[in-house]
Protein backbone atom coordinates (compact mmCIF):
# COMPACT_ATOMS: atom_id res chain seq x y z
CA UNK A 1 0.00 0.00 0.00
CA UNK A 2 1.37 3.41 -0.96
CA UNK A 3 0.94 5.60 2.10
CA UNK A 4 2.44 8.81 0.81
CA UNK A 5 0.13 11.84 0.59
CA UNK A 6 -1.54 12.01 -2.81
CA UNK A 7 -2.31 15.01 -5.00
CA UNK A 8 -6.06 15.46 -4.61
CA UNK A 9 -8.59 18.19 -3.81
CA UNK A 10 -9.46 16.90 -0.34
CA UNK A 11 -8.72 18.45 3.06
CA UNK A 12 -5.07 18.96 3.99
CA UNK A 13 -3.80 18.24 7.50
CA UNK A 14 -0.32 18.21 9.01
CA UNK A 15 1.54 17.34 12.18
CA UNK A 16 3.95 19.94 13.52
CA UNK A 17 6.77 19.59 16.00
CA UNK A 18 10.46 20.24 16.50
CA UNK A 19 11.93 17.84 15.56
CA UNK A 20 9.25 15.97 13.59
CA UNK A 21 11.26 13.47 11.53
CA UNK A 22 10.21 10.37 13.47
CA UNK A 23 6.47 11.13 13.76
CA UNK A 24 4.33 8.17 12.73
CA UNK A 25 1.14 10.22 12.44
CA UNK A 26 1.39 10.47 8.60
CA UNK A 27 1.53 6.67 8.35
CA UNK A 28 -1.58 6.35 10.51
CA UNK A 29 -3.73 9.00 8.83
CA UNK A 30 -2.72 8.25 5.25
CA UNK A 31 -3.48 4.59 5.91
CA UNK A 32 -7.01 5.58 6.92
CA UNK A 33 -7.43 7.95 3.96
CA UNK A 34 -6.62 5.15 1.56
CA UNK A 35 -8.59 2.49 3.42
CA UNK A 36 -11.78 4.56 3.32
CA UNK A 37 -11.18 6.09 -0.11
CA UNK A 38 -11.25 9.64 1.26
CA UNK A 39 -9.71 12.48 -0.73
CA UNK A 40 -7.24 14.30 1.46
CA UNK A 41 -3.65 14.39 2.67
CA UNK A 42 -1.63 14.40 5.86
CA UNK A 43 2.00 15.48 6.08
CA UNK A 44 4.63 16.36 8.67
CA UNK A 45 6.17 19.81 8.94
CA UNK A 46 9.01 20.84 11.20
CA UNK A 47 8.23 24.16 12.87
CA UNK A 48 10.74 25.79 15.21
CA UNK A 49 9.29 27.29 18.41
CA UNK A 50 9.99 30.87 17.30
CA UNK A 51 7.91 30.30 14.14
CA UNK A 52 4.94 28.52 15.74
CA UNK A 53 2.69 31.56 16.23
CA UNK A 54 3.12 32.71 12.64
CA UNK A 55 2.52 29.21 11.31
CA UNK A 56 -0.72 28.73 13.22
CA UNK A 57 -2.04 32.20 12.39
CA UNK A 58 -1.73 31.31 8.71
CA UNK A 59 -2.79 27.66 9.00
CA UNK A 60 -5.81 28.17 6.75
CA UNK A 61 -3.83 30.33 4.37
CA UNK A 62 -1.45 27.43 3.87
CA UNK A 63 -4.41 25.30 2.84
CA UNK A 64 -4.73 23.24 6.02
CA UNK A 65 -8.02 22.48 7.81
CA UNK A 66 -6.23 21.33 10.94
CA UNK A 67 -3.11 19.89 12.49
CA UNK A 68 -1.69 17.64 15.12
CA UNK A 69 0.74 19.19 17.57
CA UNK A 70 3.61 17.36 19.24
CA UNK A 71 6.60 18.32 21.36
CA UNK A 72 7.55 20.99 22.21
CA UNK A 73 4.49 22.93 21.03
CA UNK A 74 1.50 21.56 22.96
CA UNK A 75 1.34 24.25 25.67
CA UNK A 76 2.18 27.16 23.37
CA UNK A 77 -0.39 26.04 20.80
CA UNK A 78 -2.99 25.89 23.58
CA UNK A 79 -2.36 29.56 24.33
CA UNK A 80 -2.70 30.47 20.65
CA UNK A 81 -6.13 28.85 20.18
CA UNK A 82 -9.29 30.90 19.91
CA UNK A 83 -11.31 28.15 21.59
CA UNK A 84 -10.35 24.95 23.42
CA UNK A 85 -12.22 21.85 24.57
CA UNK A 86 -12.77 21.07 28.24
CA UNK A 87 -10.17 18.29 28.04
CA UNK A 88 -7.59 20.71 26.68
CA UNK A 89 -8.50 23.33 29.28
CA UNK A 90 -7.94 20.86 32.13
CA UNK A 91 -4.51 19.95 30.77
CA UNK A 92 -3.37 23.35 29.48
CA UNK A 93 -2.17 21.63 26.31
CA UNK A 94 -3.49 20.63 22.89
CA UNK A 95 -2.47 17.95 20.43
CA UNK A 96 -5.24 18.42 17.86
CA UNK A 97 -6.23 21.63 16.05
CA UNK A 98 -9.03 22.36 13.62
CA UNK A 99 -10.41 25.47 11.92
CA UNK A 100 -14.08 26.42 12.14
CA UNK A 101 -15.34 29.71 10.67
CA UNK A 102 -11.82 31.08 10.66
CA UNK A 103 -11.26 30.34 14.35
CA UNK A 104 -8.60 27.98 15.66
CA UNK A 105 -9.98 25.28 17.96
CA UNK A 106 -7.81 23.08 20.18
CA UNK A 107 -8.47 19.66 21.64
CA UNK A 108 -6.45 17.08 23.57
CA UNK A 109 -7.04 13.44 22.66
CA UNK A 110 -4.48 11.76 24.93
CA UNK A 111 -7.11 10.63 27.43
CA UNK A 112 -9.38 9.28 24.69
CA UNK A 113 -6.45 7.40 23.19
CA UNK A 114 -5.54 5.86 26.53
CA UNK A 115 -9.10 4.70 27.22
CA UNK A 116 -9.63 3.54 23.63
CA UNK A 117 -6.61 1.25 23.79
CA UNK A 118 -7.76 -0.29 27.06
CA UNK A 119 -11.32 -0.73 25.74
CA UNK A 120 -10.09 -2.54 22.63
CA UNK A 121 -7.36 -4.68 24.17
CA UNK A 122 -8.89 -5.50 27.58
CA UNK A 123 -12.69 -5.38 27.15
CA UNK A 124 -14.63 -4.53 30.34
CA UNK A 125 -11.39 -3.53 32.06
CA UNK A 126 -13.21 -0.75 33.90
CA UNK A 127 -15.90 -2.95 35.42
CA UNK A 128 -15.63 -2.46 39.19
CA UNK A 129 -12.46 -0.42 38.68
CA UNK A 130 -11.21 0.42 42.14
CA UNK A 131 -7.64 1.64 42.34
CA UNK A 132 -5.35 2.82 39.56
CA UNK A 133 -1.67 3.53 40.14
CA UNK A 134 -0.01 6.02 37.80
CA UNK A 135 3.74 6.50 37.73
CA UNK A 136 4.60 10.07 36.77
CA UNK A 137 3.11 13.52 37.20
CA UNK A 138 3.82 15.23 33.88
CA UNK A 139 1.46 16.17 31.07
CA UNK A 140 0.74 12.58 30.06
CA UNK A 141 -0.01 11.54 33.63
CA UNK A 142 -2.38 14.48 34.04
CA UNK A 143 -4.31 13.43 30.91
CA UNK A 144 -4.62 9.85 32.14
CA UNK A 145 -5.75 10.94 35.60
CA UNK A 146 -8.66 12.95 34.24
CA UNK A 147 -9.56 10.16 31.80
CA UNK A 148 -9.71 7.63 34.63
CA UNK A 149 -11.73 9.97 36.83
CA UNK A 150 -14.26 10.37 34.00
CA UNK A 151 -14.40 6.60 33.62
CA UNK A 152 -15.18 6.14 37.31
CA UNK A 153 -11.96 5.05 39.03
CA UNK A 154 -12.50 4.90 42.76
CA UNK A 155 -8.97 5.92 43.70
CA UNK A 156 -5.89 7.06 41.79
CA UNK A 157 -2.49 6.77 43.42
CA UNK A 158 0.11 9.05 41.84
CA UNK A 159 3.70 7.91 42.29
CA UNK A 160 6.38 10.43 41.42
CA UNK A 161 9.86 11.51 42.40
CA UNK A 162 8.62 15.05 43.14
CA UNK A 163 5.58 15.07 45.40
CA UNK A 164 4.83 18.73 44.70
CA UNK A 165 3.94 17.94 41.07
CA UNK A 166 1.65 15.10 42.14
CA UNK A 167 -0.04 17.31 44.73
CA UNK A 168 -0.80 19.92 42.09
CA UNK A 169 -2.76 17.30 40.11
CA UNK A 170 -4.36 15.88 43.26
CA UNK A 171 -5.89 19.26 44.15
CA UNK A 172 -8.13 18.90 41.09
CA UNK A 173 -9.18 15.32 41.83
CA UNK A 174 -11.99 15.85 44.33
CA UNK A 175 -10.30 13.78 47.04
CA UNK A 176 -9.89 10.66 44.87
CA UNK A 177 -6.15 11.16 44.23
CA UNK A 178 -3.39 10.26 46.67
CA UNK A 179 0.31 11.12 46.29
CA UNK A 180 3.20 8.76 46.98
CA UNK A 181 6.97 8.47 46.65
CA UNK A 182 8.72 5.57 44.95
CA UNK A 183 9.46 4.13 48.37
CA UNK A 184 5.70 3.64 48.87
CA UNK A 185 5.29 1.69 45.62
CA UNK A 186 5.40 -1.90 47.01
CA UNK A 187 2.53 -1.16 49.40
CA UNK A 188 0.59 0.90 46.85
CA UNK A 189 0.71 -1.94 44.31
CA UNK A 190 -0.81 -4.53 46.68
CA UNK A 191 -4.35 -3.25 46.06
CA UNK A 192 -3.99 -1.95 42.48
CA UNK A 193 -6.38 -2.94 39.69
CA UNK A 194 -4.41 -0.98 37.08
CA UNK A 195 -0.78 0.12 36.91
CA UNK A 196 0.25 2.70 34.31
CA UNK A 197 3.68 4.02 33.42
CA UNK A 198 3.03 7.60 32.28
CA UNK A 199 6.70 8.58 32.07
CA UNK A 200 9.36 8.21 29.38
CA UNK A 201 11.31 5.80 31.59
CA UNK A 202 11.91 2.56 29.72
CA UNK A 203 11.79 4.26 26.33
CA UNK A 204 14.64 3.52 23.93
CA UNK A 205 17.50 5.82 24.84
CA UNK A 206 16.05 6.72 28.25
CA UNK A 207 16.71 5.45 31.76
CA UNK A 208 15.05 2.12 32.56
CA UNK A 209 11.97 1.91 34.75
CA UNK A 210 12.92 -0.41 37.60
CA UNK A 211 9.84 -1.77 39.36
CA UNK A 212 9.14 -5.06 41.12
CA UNK A 213 5.68 -6.21 40.02
CA UNK A 214 5.45 -9.07 42.51
CA UNK A 215 3.11 -7.15 44.88
CA UNK A 216 0.49 -6.68 42.12
CA UNK A 217 -2.66 -8.83 42.39
CA UNK A 218 -3.09 -11.49 39.69
CA UNK A 219 -6.13 -9.63 38.33
CA UNK A 220 -4.23 -6.39 37.74
CA UNK A 221 -3.62 -4.78 34.33
CA UNK A 222 -0.26 -3.23 33.41
CA UNK A 223 -0.27 -0.38 30.89
CA UNK A 224 2.84 1.36 29.54
CA UNK A 225 2.40 4.45 27.34
CA UNK A 226 5.92 3.96 25.93
CA UNK A 227 5.76 2.33 22.47
CA UNK A 228 9.45 2.21 21.49
CA UNK A 229 10.35 -0.54 22.21
CA UNK A 230 7.04 -2.27 21.59
CA UNK A 231 7.60 -4.46 24.64
CA UNK A 232 9.19 -2.48 27.43
CA UNK A 233 10.80 -4.17 30.42
CA UNK A 234 7.67 -3.34 32.43
CA UNK A 235 5.48 -5.17 29.91
CA UNK A 236 7.92 -8.07 29.74
CA UNK A 237 7.69 -8.47 33.51
CA UNK A 238 3.89 -8.35 33.29
CA UNK A 239 3.90 -11.02 30.56
CA UNK A 240 6.13 -13.31 32.60
CA UNK A 241 3.74 -12.95 35.54
CA UNK A 242 0.75 -13.70 33.32
CA UNK A 243 -0.81 -10.28 33.90
CA UNK A 244 -3.00 -8.56 31.34
CA UNK A 245 -1.06 -5.77 29.62
CA UNK A 246 -1.48 -2.89 27.18
CA UNK A 247 1.41 -1.28 25.29
CA UNK A 248 1.80 2.33 24.25
CA UNK A 249 1.17 1.65 20.57
CA UNK A 250 -2.54 1.27 21.24
CA UNK A 251 -2.73 4.73 22.82
CA UNK A 252 -0.80 6.21 19.88
CA UNK A 253 -3.29 4.75 17.40
CA UNK A 254 -6.47 5.52 19.33
CA UNK A 255 -5.53 9.13 20.12
CA UNK A 256 -5.47 9.73 16.35
CA UNK A 257 -9.11 8.67 15.90
CA UNK A 258 -10.86 11.87 17.11
CA UNK A 259 -8.69 14.12 14.93
CA UNK A 260 -9.37 12.09 11.80
CA UNK A 261 -13.09 12.29 12.55
CA UNK A 262 -12.92 16.07 12.96
CA UNK A 263 -10.95 16.68 9.75
CA UNK A 264 -12.30 14.05 7.38
CA UNK A 265 -15.80 13.27 8.73
CA UNK A 266 -15.22 9.56 9.31
CA UNK A 267 -14.58 7.65 12.53
CA UNK A 268 -11.75 5.27 11.62
CA UNK A 269 -11.04 1.85 13.06
CA UNK A 270 -7.83 0.74 14.68
CA UNK A 271 -7.33 -2.50 12.78
CA UNK A 272 -4.76 -5.31 13.05
CA UNK A 273 -3.47 -4.22 9.63
CA UNK A 274 -2.79 -0.68 10.87
CA UNK A 275 -1.12 -1.98 14.01
CA UNK A 276 1.09 -4.29 11.95
CA UNK A 277 2.06 -1.38 9.68
CA UNK A 278 3.25 0.77 12.59
CA UNK A 279 4.92 -2.18 14.33
CA UNK A 280 6.91 -2.85 11.16
CA UNK A 281 7.93 0.80 10.99
CA UNK A 282 9.06 0.79 14.62
CA UNK A 283 10.87 -2.49 14.17
CA UNK A 284 12.57 -1.22 11.00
Amino acid sequence: MNLLPQDNPGPKVCVIGYPIKHSRSPLIHNYWLQRYGIAGSYEKIEVAPEHLADFLRDLGGKGFVGANVTLPHKETAFALCDEVSEEARQLGAVNTLFLRDGRLHGHNTDGEGFLGALDQEVPAWDKDLGKAVIIGAGGAARALVFALLRRGAGEIALVNRTLARSEEIAMQGGGRITCHSYADLPDVLKTADLLVNATSLGMAGQEPLVIDLSPLPAKAIVDDIVYVPLETDLLRQARLRGLRRVGGLGMLLHQAVPGFRLWFGKTPEVTPELRALIEADIGG
